[in-house]
């Protein structure tokens, strides 16, 4: 069964904060990708989210969750689970 989190107020007031931070990565991050790379060039690409998110006072939410060791899930359309960064062409 799952649990009820409750925010504080104070934790409340950063969800409009938070949410812009969260908005402005995919539209990054598609901006960067392109349609002859490889996935393991996305290595540095996670990186620099990763960085911009924790120098906005954030935590990325996909980093270690569940063992995942990356700050994004990227994957093909065709690719059911998201994997980690290898010689496959975007």
């Amino acid at each position: 069964m799952s649990k009820i989190y409750y925010k504080s107020p104070e934790e409340t007031e950063l969800i409009p904060e938070r949410s812009l931070l969260v908005s402005k990565i995919p539209a990054t991050v598609a901006w960067l990708i392109s349609p002859v790379m490889i996935t393991k060039a996305l290595k540095a690409l996670i990186t620099l989210t990763e960085t911009y998110i924790k120098n906005h006072g954030s935590v990325p939410a996909y980093l270690n969750y569940n063992g995942f060791p990356y700050s994004l899930c990227i994957s093909p359309n065709e690719h059911v689970v998201h994997g980690f960064p290898g010689d496959y062409v975007i």
